[in-house]
């Protein structure tokens, strides 16, 4: 019975995808480009590989669960899988290397890992949803996938920002950090220097006595009789600061050096030095 179903099923995609190119004006498979099968109500899709050159599809607002149809569409460019019921896309979508839109939202995919391996080779995929999908609540899902597919711009309709790229490579590239680092600081760099938290207040530790005790014995102790004495020592070791002046009236000219004139004008250096 449900071979039956299955049949049925697959006899009337065809039909509908007949329907779809005499529409269009396609005579021949293999000059197919386009071809929209979206919002028809469609479990089984029959294998197109004998769509050659397929470039756009449409498939949304279907009852689709597998993929296994598309294994060898390779010129795919936009492909349109949302609201579906999509459970993996695990050995269907990784040889799609021209890839640069892939719409997956309202679908039933759970594994991250594994839908993000199938994706990750893709150096043309540029715009991907995958919101509304089991794998989309995990904790790791954005920046997950930022890192793993870096050539993505546009992640469930949000651009990826800067930040966020930073952010993913932090976490799932501690080396590259450090590397990226140690060049941008012209020093090793041994831990990553993530941003400082945010500023908060700690309780002030109060010094508590023991009772009996005098504040001035245990904690101000000078070392000298006279007090004065304290002080000079103290001030011995500030930093020592010093200013210089010249009296400018009484430097000769270059005219008066080279004609050695006025040989008793010499410049007088007035030097002030103090702690």
């Amino acid at each position: 019975m449900a071979a039956t179903l299955c049949e049925d099923e697959r006899l009337r995609s065809k039909k509908i995808i007949k329907e779809q190119l005499d529409l269009c004006g396609f005579k021949i498979e293999k000059e197919v480009t386009d071809l929209y099968l979206g919002e028809k109500g469609l479990k089984e899709i029959p294998d197109l590989s004998q769509f050659k050159i397929l470039t756009y599809l449409w498939l949304n607002n279907n009852k689709i669960q597998n993929l296994a149809f598309l294994k060898h569409n390779s010129c795919m460019a936009e492909l349109y899988l949302n609201n579906n019921e999509i459970r993996t896309i695990e050995g269907a979508l990784k040889h799609m290397r021209s890839l640069k839109i892939l719409v997956l939202h309202n679908n039933q995919l759970k594994d991250l890992e594994t839908s993000v391996k199938e994706l990750h080779r893709m150096r043309s995929l540029q715009t991907l949803n995958l919101f509304n999908n089991p794998l989309s609540q995990d904790p790791r899902y954005r920046l997950y996938v930022i890192y793993h597919i870096p050539s993505v711009t546009l992640l469930d309709r949000k651009d990826v920002t800067a930040k966020e790229r930073e952010c993913a490579l932090h976490i799932y590239n501690h080396k590259k950090t450090l590397v990226l680092q140690s060049i941008g600081f012209g020093k090793r760099v041994d831990v990553p220097l993530l941003p400082k938290p945010r500023f908060s207040l700690t309780p002030t530790k109060v010094l508590r006595l023991p009772p009996g005790c005098e504040f001035g014995n245990h904690l101000v102790k000078i070392p000298f009789e006279n007090p004065e004495d304290a002080v000079l020592v103290r001030a011995m070791q500030r930093s020592l600061v010093e200013f210089s002046t010249v009296d400018w009236e009484k430097m000769p000219t270059s005219e008066e050096r080279r004609l050695g004139s006025h040989p008793e004008k010499r410049p007088e250096k007035l030097t002030i030095r103090f702690r």
